[in-house]
């Protein structure tokens, strides 16, 4: 790659990982029609939590997708496919050693999931079955994580679509072989989703294997090679740093997400639903902003690896111009129909009501955000997962001292005015390190 990728090039490459992540809440909402339709009130919100307890055990573990990508992306242009297959191997590694751990610790896991959300005897216990059968997908999914690391790296967005959607097709179709045909209800769920798992990774697996076979490598991949190479300290402590420092970063996303809800919820069930419906809006213009981020990394990080510095800044300020531009168009989007984009949702009268006062808040917060997520995939496109880190730690604090302050003194408004200083905030901390050190210095 000698010359940045023209716009064109640009909005293709997203095109197919915001298909892709649309396709995700497309499952959730043919695993609640499932149960809706086949089994009771319980088994709703059995499945209802336990998804919510994997979603935060396996966000935390985000950083093998990150990390992946950055690594890979700075290999790709290589000549040979030796530091290529090496980074791929040592990621694999590291996402079987955690899955080996999560399904050895599970009962811990489990006992401190189950601590933490309160629910009925009667939605605990199938809540229990779900996550019994779920947890042995771990591996599936971790190294999953680690496959579409790749395809991002390298570029092959499309692949990427694909595994998606099959991943969430086979899912739907074996929840409702399962849970509806064999009236499995919600053990046939889990069930469902960890087979789905396990075929998606298999056939990533065997595309990622085709795809490195095409390129020459200089080594033979036996044990001396697992030695020297797989194993070596310096490479090897590299990636375990970067993946700490994502996993920090992840962390403190989710306790700033997590202290939200928390405040929202002291102002009563109405403040609690609307905040809730309004992070849903933020969470669907994630999957546009995301696309372009995903794009950054990849294209940032070839760039990065050849040592072309201009051409790194030239990408970079590309996709921060898509990127700012589908944020404002899809805050105008939530402005001009988020009376009927909320009614979509919900037709409870406080609510709606809630909602529409703070409607405001979130378009404000999509508009701003677009930079974060921005600098998100430059960032990762450097490998500089310590800055990422920083900027977090950063924010959060300052999210909780505003949100302590500014929701006592102004309410859910305060709170507001705190959760879209949180996104400036990392921005800002990452545009002040990018323009202190540069991408050479951070890479």
């Amino acid at each position: 790659m000698n010359a940045p990728p023209g716009y064109c090039r640009l909005i293709l490459s997203a095109a197919p990982i915001i298909a892709a992540n649309c396709a995700v809440p497309l499952l959730g909402l043919a695993d609640t029609a499932i149960i809706g339709h086949y089994a009771g009130v319980a088994d709703l919100g059995a499945v209802a939590l336990g998804s919510l307890i994997f979603s935060f055990v396996y966000w935390a573990f985000g950083f093998l997708r990150m990390t992946t990508t950055g690594f890979v992306s700075q290999s790709w242009d290589d000549a040979l496919a030796d530091s290529v297959v090496a980074v791929v191997a040592r990621a694999l590694v590291i996402a079987l050693a955690i899955a080996t751990t999560i399904l050895l610790t599970q009962s811990l896991i489990s006992w401190l999931a189950f601590t933490a959300f309160t629910a009925s005897d009667g939605v605990e216990a199938l809540a229990h079955a779900y996550f019994d059968i779920r947890v042995w997908g771990a591996p599936a999914t971790l190294l999953t994580y680690v496959c579409f690391g790749v395809l991002i790296g390298a570029g092959r967005t499309a692949a990427l679509l694909w595994l998606q959607l099959l991943l969430n097709g086979l899912n739907i179709l074996l929840d409702f072989i399962f849970a509806a045909h064999f009236q499995m209800g919600v053990a046939g769920i889990a069930l469902g989703t960890v087979v789905a798992e396990y075929v998606t990774v298999a056939v990533a697996l065997v595309y990622l294997a085709g795809m490195l076979r095409k390129r020459p490598m200089s080594v033979t991949l036996d044990l001396r090679w697992a030695r020297t190479v797989l194993l070596a300290p310096a490479p090897l402590l590299a990636l375990v740093q970067a993946n700490g420092n994502v996993m920090v970063r992840t962390v403190m996303l989710l306790l700033a997400f997590g202290w939200f809800t928390n405040i929202s919820a002291g102002f009563g069930d109405a403040v609690l639903a609307a905040n809730h419906v309004l992070l849903q809006f933020i969470a669907f213009s994630a999957f546009f902003l995301d696309g372009f981020a995903f794009v950054t990394e990849s294209f940032v990080g070839r760039a990065s690896g050849q040592g072309n510095m201009k051409l790194a800044r030239q990408v970079s300020w590309r996709c921060f111009w898509l990127a700012a531009i589908t944020a404002l168009l899809l805050a105008l989007g939530l402005a001009l129909g988020g009376a009927s984009a909320i009614r979509l949702l919900t037709d409870l009268p406080t609510v709606v009501e809630q909602t529409s006062t703070s409607l405001h808040w979130a378009v404000m917060y999509i508009a701003c955000s677009f930079a974060a997520f921005h600098l998100d995939g430059v960032f990762i496109g450097a490998t500089a997962t310590k800055g990422m880190r920083n900027a977090a730690v950063v924010a959060t604090a300052v999210f909780f001292v505003l949100a302590a302050l500014l929701s006592r003194s102004h309410g859910n408004d305060g709170l507001w005015v705190a959760f879209v200083v949180f996104v400036i905030a990392r921005a800002v901390c990452l545009a002040v390190l990018l323009g202190r050190d540069g991408l050479k210095k951070l890479s």
